[in-house]
């Protein structure tokens, strides 16, 4: 019998790609039946888009005996509330990205999935992308000998058009501001390749249009003896191609069309999109992984381990403790930027942010 999903929210448009997966494969063995949102018309929308039944307030879906987990996508700073409720009903949780507007409230989510003992997955998306996959375990083997230095260039477009103004993505009161929302990605990238870093080091600036906040940011994460990481992050960005690229003691690699400004966009030449060089070889190594066509297919390829999380088969894509560290590594920007200086990862700032 498959297993019975509801929709907390569909305000992180990623949710709508997870429905339509689960809905065409059968073989993952997920039912969303239900679903909730406090935008009305929103709520229609999706439920006929995906033939759910509506529910007037959370309190009724979690309610629901035919559901035994729930997909948290409603804006960001309803997270911790609906969190809090889903665990203590005793559904699987799946939070979307970031996890929280603040870090009060993710350790709010913290405690109630463990008082409630419920399993918790974050949903990161460039946690299971095969080339980030390969990156990582480039690093972790060893066969590239000691990391120096790691560099991920993110981005994305819609700062560049004015409606965008309207979108609840930069709206203070619900998800604080683009570079929070979605710079949220690279930074928990680094975070689940190289751990938890020493010091943190941003400048995050308003560029593009006034009305939405924080559109350009850079971040290094020093880490005590190497590396060096450093995230980009340009939401004013109209293309892009080079994605993440690894310095280290025995080569280097480099990725190509690893996020949505790269990989939507005609490439030009048709670079690989994930090589690395080993000095002893003295050559490069073209890895078999092909890019996808549009960034929408690194979206919707999240649906299966997110399917075999809930049902058991695999450990969460990131726990809630992990979301919670990736958050203060995210906060640590603000505090760095606006105080103009670095900011060590246990500095009791960071949660006053």
């Amino acid at each position: 019998m498959p297993l019975g999903v509801g929709i907390l929210g569909f305000a992180h448009g990623h949710v709508n790609a997870y429905c339509s997966q689960w809905a065409q494969n059968d073989d993952m063995d997920i039912r969303v039946r239900a679903a909730w949102d406090h935008d009305a018309a929103r709520l229609e929308s999706n439920c006929r888009a995906f033939g759910l039944e509506a529910c007037a307030d959370p309190e009724s879906l979690l309610a629901r005996s035919d559901i035994q987990a729930v997909v948290i996508a409603a804006e960001t700073s309803m997270h911790a509330d609906l969190t809090e409720r889903a665990a203590a009903a005793g559904k699987s949780i799946v939070v979307q990205k970031p996890m929280a507007l603040t870090l009060p409230e993710a350790d709010r989510m913290v405690a109630a999935v463990q008082r409630a003992g419920v399993p918790f997955s974050m949903a990161w998306q460039m946690r299971v992308d095969p080339q980030n996959i390969q990156m990582r375990d480039l690093i972790q083997s060893g066969e590239l000998g000691r990391v120096f230095m790691v560099r991920r260039r993110h981005g994305l477009s819609m700062c560049l058009d004015k409606s965008f103004t309207t979108s609840w993505h930069v709206a203070p009161k619900y998800n604080r501001d683009i570079f929070a929302d979605d710079a949220s990605h690279p930074i928990d990238l680094i975070h689940w390749m190289l751990g938890v870093p020493e010091t943190i080091t941003a400048e995050i600036e308003t560029l593009c249009h006034s009305e939405m906040p924080c559109d350009n940011g850079i971040a290094v994460f020093r880490y005590s003896g190497g590396p060096l990481a450093e995230v980009v992050c340009s939401f004013s960005n109209p293309a892009g191609e080079n994605t993440t690229e690894i310095v280290a003691e025995k080569g280097s690699v480099i990725q190509n069309y690893g996020d949505g400004v790269s990989c939507n966009v005609p490439r030009a030449g048709g670079p690989c999109g994930l090589k690395w060089f080993l000095r002893q070889k003295g050559e490069w190594v073209f890895s078999d992984i092909e890019s996808p066509t549009d960034h929408g297919a690194r979206i919707h390829g999240l649906a299966r381990p997110l399917s075999e999380f809930l049902h058991g088969r695999r450990p969460p894509i990131a726990t809630a403790e992990e979301g919670r560290t990736s958050l203060r590594m995210l906060l640590a920007c603000y505090v760095s930027s606006r105080e103009g200086r670095r900011v060590r990862f246990d500095d009791d700032a960071i949660a006053r942010v």
